[in-house]
């Protein structure tokens, strides 16, 4: 994941509520792929990709829309 998909990840995780840092590997090598780990420090990358896309795909439960 590029630093752009890394921010953008980020900024979703926080929206949804999913826990983790997101970080390179290699602090010298920012353009690296970028990984995000759990609270122990283990990569949860594809974990927490799943569960974003997941969270982008729910529905509100309650509230209602007016068309104009």
């Amino acid at each position: 994941m590029t630093a752009d998909e890394a921010f953008e990840l980020h900024g979703a995780m926080r929206r949804h509520g999913i826990p983790g840092s997101v970080t390179p590997p290699s602090t010298g090598d920012p353009e690296g792929g970028w990984l995000v780990l759990d609270n122990e420090g283990r990569d949860a990358t594809e974990y927490v990709r799943y569960r974003v896309a997941v969270a982008g795909l729910a529905r509100p439960v309650r509230g209602f829309v007016i068309a104009r």
